[in-house]
């Protein structure tokens, strides 16, 4: 008998052969029946589901799981005046003076009009030092107590970041080059000695709270985009506890200063990691540049409002090619992050010289972010078979209006984001997160992708490059799959396939003309491998334990 029947349903299955049904059936941790809701089969436990919209679990295949939010951390999220900055991290710094470090997350870079943030903005609000973290974690507001702390006022540098200065050689209070550096084994050490917020404990309480967000979420697997080999422990320790409520992919992160004994760090840690159906190694995380609102991306032509800047790379010219060539010798898929159309070409360059040097085939390494992307560029994702990791909610205009429009020029603006023309293209569009930069709910990447606005609804700008609500579920879910080798198996609804789906509480197709609405919907049951991790029917859900299930088959 079936054991699970999800019936009177909108099921979109993202399978050519039946694209839309009525019911499916579970049994077995696999998808058991495809069709409609007269024909279903009778079951051990059956939900109807009055016309709701059932889809392939979500793939979020760029989610900062280690990320998240702190509990000892003030959320500056909305937080889009110097006032209200002062205010969020004066009100910590009061209400815990147990506090060793006031610490504050997500400030966006347009808080002070026309200037960086600058140390002086953060005078008389804590008598302790004051850490803030950018929304893109690529770039740290520090006070001047805790430029003295840390010995930048007394012209030291730090592991984990590289100190602005001013024209007389003292520190503005600003840190650029931050994940890309925090992220090395040294950065790692320096900033968990320095900063609480980056201690062990309090990572694997991120990690925990953005999973159960996630299954929350009708998220079935996450690529977790960056892992220090250093923080492998934390995932085992979460998949020992059976707390992995979603699938977790783990791309480990490579410096770009790393040798070949790294890469054989590397290679060691993903063969002799456990075989496990819910946890598993492989990607490799790389940079070709770094972020376009503090101009350090780097850019084919000069930032327009810096002329004689460009940005730089992640690596002096060539050793990116050299890297990914050597890692895709080894068997690695990579995931380099580029977001400037500089940076996109060097990543492009790279993976052609590679897959050319080394005849490998259908490796499908991921360029993530193109957020600036060259005419000329774009048919390459589709002849080399590159999966674009895009992000629809870092186009909103209430994140890049101020900055990032502003760097790259009006004149650039069509090469922003180009969702619409790299699907028509043929390439591979695996949309995602990228939490907790962007909100984790993928109905706000829905709204995104279909508005190109905040989420006021206001300000929608290169209407061209908007998808419809079907492109960008297959954003989340088949392609998604496609981009980790896994679309015989997950990002699909057909007979045989693994069971992870999404019930969501709507018809979400009746908010196409009207996106607004997605917004006001949520996730209804998140199923994964055929178990019911989340029901928000019910008063208080809970993600389900896998238990003892650590030796099945990998998803590959």
């Amino acid at each position: 008998m079936t054991d699970l029947l999800l019936t009177d349903a909108h099921v979109r299955t993202f399978d050519d052969a039946l694209p839309v049904a009525g019911a499916i059936g579970i049994t077995g941790g696999r998808i058991s029946y495809v069709g409609s809701a007269d024909d279903a089969p009778d079951a051990r436990q059956t939900v109807r589901l009055d016309g709701a919209l059932v889809t392939p679990g979500i793939i979020d295949s760029h989610n900062h799981l280690l990320l998240g939010f702190d509990a000892d951390a003030v959320s500056l999220e909305g937080a889009d005046t110097l006032s209200e900055v002062r205010r969020r991290i004066a009100e910590l710094a009061g209400r815990r003076p147990d506090l060793g470090w006031v610490c504050a997350e997500n400030a966006v870079y347009s808080i002070v009009p026309g200037r960086r943030p600058h140390a002086r903005d953060l005078a008389g609000l804590a008598d302790r030092p004051i850490f803030v973290t950018t929304y893109d974690q690529h770039s740290v507001w520090l006070n001047d107590i805790a430029l003295r702390v840390l010995g930048i006022a007394g012209g030291g540098d730090i592991a984990w970041g590289r100190p602005e200065r001013d024209e007389w050689g003292e520190p503005t209070g600003w840190i650029t080059d931050f994940y890309t550096s925090a992220m090395t084994t040294a950065g790692l050490a320096g900033l968990q000695r320095d900063i609480p917020l980056y201690s062990p404990e309090r990572r694997y309480r991120k990690l925990l709270a953005s999973l159960e967000l996630a299954t929350a979420s009708g998220i079935t697997m996450v690529v977790e985009p960056q892992v220090p080999l250093a923080e492998i422990d934390l995932l085992f320790r979460a998949r020992a506890e059976g707390r992995l409520s979603s699938r977790v992919i783990a791309a480990l992160f490579h410096p770009m200063d790393a040798d070949a004994a790294f890469r054989r760090d590397l290679r060691e840690a993903v063969d002799s990691a456990p075989v496990d159906d819910r946890l598993r190694f492989g990607p490799v995380k790389l940079y070709a540049d770094d972020v376009i609102e503090p101009h350090t991306a780097w850019m084919l032509d000069d930032y327009a409002n810096r002329p004689g800047h460009r940005g730089h790379p992640s690596a002096p010219i060539g050793e990116l090619t050299r890297i990914v060539t050597e890692l895709d010798r080894l068997g690695f898929q990579t995931h380099t992050h580029a977001t400037g159309d500089g940076g996109i070409r060097l990543a492009l360059d790279a993976i052609e010289h590679a897959t050319r040097a080394n005849r490998t085939v259908d490796r499908r390494h991921g360029i993530v972010h193109v957020e600036c992307l060259h005419p000329d560029d774009l048919p390459r994702f589709a002849a080399l078979g590159v999966t674009a990791a895009m992000q629809p909610r870092h186009c909103s205009p209430d994140l890049v209006a101020g900055t990032w429009m502003e760097n790259v020029g009006e004149e650039r603006w069509d090469r922003a984001w180009r969702f619409r023309s790299l699907v028509e293209s043929g390439a591979h569009v695996a949309l995602s997160s990228d939490w907790q930069v962007g909100e984790m709910d993928p109905l706000v990447g829905f709204y995104s992708a279909l508005t190109r606005a905040g989420l006021d609804g206001r300000d929608g700008w290169t209407p061209g490059e908007r998808l419809g609500l079907e492109a960008a579920i297959r954003g989340y879910t088949r392609e998604g799959a496609w981009a980790w080798h896994a679309e015989d198996e997950l990002g699909v609804l057909r007979v045989g396939a693994r069971a992870d789906v999404a019930a969501w509480s709507d018809d979400l197709y009746r908010f196409e003309d009207d996106p607004a609405g997605l917004l006001e919907q949520r996730a209804q049951l998140t199923i994964v491998g055929g178990e019911i991790v989340h029901d928000a029917r019910t008063a208080a859900s809970q993600p389900v334990s896998y238990g003892e299930r650590t030796h099945c088959s990998a998803v590959h």
